[in-house]
């Protein structure tokens, strides 16, 4: 069997847009074991605070977008994996990694995910997709347990993707600049990312760049633009 993934789904981003949504008492759940990153029925809570960070970052990116999604309808599944990655999903759903979460500041982050919501917005159809889980995304969403988010499910499977094209990873590193920059961040915030996944996350590592090909010289391409 495939490495276990536990998926996360948090729904209905706009939530976190709203500060008038008050909390709520999550509902009481068995807790993973170290047996759950296998095939389990067992469910756990998502953290409040790194839903509420996704949340706060994502938000004013696809408002910027060309073609925005409706926040209530966006998706984004957690893998426990501690690889540095992140996969749209199609749909309006995306994945990131624990090891991502874990090990991205917020700049990084948000550039990785202005990167994959470039994808979306460029119509790019490549997508992620759960190998081994014999589910989609959209079949483990669970009852909401707190404002914009749901419950952990653990599934057996890990996260794949069909690699995009050269030019299409170019494509989408130069419209996340343009995202960054719609929201007020600077092109630097791009470079630096790319070159700190590069660093830590390379080719050979079944990180990032396993799953988005490139080089240094998607790297120099952002640097050239205006």
């Amino acid at each position: 069997m495939t490495r276990g993934a536990s998926l996360v789904l948090l729904a209905a981003l706009v939530a976190a847009s709203t500060a008038c949504a008050g909390p709520t008492t999550p509902k009481s759940t068995p807790p993973s074991s170290d047996a759950g990153r296998t095939a389990s029925t067992t469910t756990s809570r998502v953290d409040p605070a790194q839903a509420a960070r996704l949340q706060r970052i994502m938000v004013p990116l696809i408002r910027v977008m060309d073609h925005p999604m409706q926040l209530d309808q966006v998706k984004v599944g957690i893998m426990d994996d501690q690889q540095i990655n992140a996969a749209n999903a199609g749909g309006d759903q995306f994945f990131v990694t624990t090891g991502l979460l874990q090990k991205a500041n917020d700049d990084r982050l948000r550039a990785v995910l202005a990167h994959e919501l470039s994808h979306q917005d460029l119509n790019h159809v490549a997508k992620a997709q759960l190998l081994g889980a014999g589910l989609g995304i959209g079949a483990a969403i669970l009852d909401q347990i707190f404002p914009g988010t749901g419950a952990i499910t653990p599934l057996a499977g890990q996260l794949v993707t069909s690699q995009y094209s050269r030019s299409e990873e170019y494509a989408a590193d130069a419209h996340g600049v343009a995202l960054l920059r719609r929201a007020g961040y600077p092109k630097e915030m791009m470079i630096d990312t790319l070159t700190w996944l590069l660093q830590v996350s390379g080719s050979e590592s079944g990180g990032f760049f396993a799953t988005h090909p490139g080089t240094a010289d998607r790297i120099d391409a952002v640097r050239k633009m205006p």
